[in-house]
């Protein structure tokens, strides 16, 4: 069972981005499709097939240390704020448990990204952001995969 996408953008992405001061519709949308197609929207909150990664947006143990030990680090504003929350490191297994953690962990990702966010209604955009920049190119998951979960988990049904 995945979570209603309005409680979990409304819940935890916007808070999330809010405490990182990295708010904008564009990583809004970027974390509610990262989360649709890594994980059906909680759907598996371990990688399927004993992978690594771990959470709602599936980040690798190796991916998280190195955020924190290779980017934050270096974002002395950014680091303060994380340790309001977080004044030890979490391990990376909190990410399944604790969804805060997991959403800031995946927006700070995407921040190390030079390249701009696309606009929040660029659907496509969004999915080729995610493949180059997330999934990368050894990737298993597909633009397509991310814009079919988009309107599977996170396109509100009227």
């Amino acid at each position: 069972m995945s979570m209603q996408a309005k409680q979990f953008r409304e819940q935890v992405v916007r808070p999330a981005l809010a405490l990182v001061a990295m708010e904008s519709p564009a990583a809004e949308a970027l974390l509610m499709g990262t989360a649709a197609q890594e994980s059906g929207m909680g759907r598996h909150l371990k990688q399927v097939g004993g992978g690594p990664a771990l959470g709602v947006f599936q980040m690798e143990p190796a991916t998280y240390r190195d955020i924190w030990e290779n980017f934050l680090n270096h974002q002395p504003a950014t680091l303060q704020r994380v340790r309001g929350w977080w004044p030890t490191l979490p391990l990376p297994e909190r990410m399944i448990t604790d969804l805060m953690l997991a959403a800031v962990m995946c927006r700070i990702h995407y921040r190390r990204v030079r390249e701009p966010l696309p606009a929040a209604e660029d659907l496509p955009g969004l999915a080729r952001y995610w493949k180059k920049h997330y999934n990368t190119l050894l990737g298993a998951g597909t633009e397509a995969e991310f814009i079919h979960n988009w309107h599977r988990y996170v396109e509100e049904k009227v």
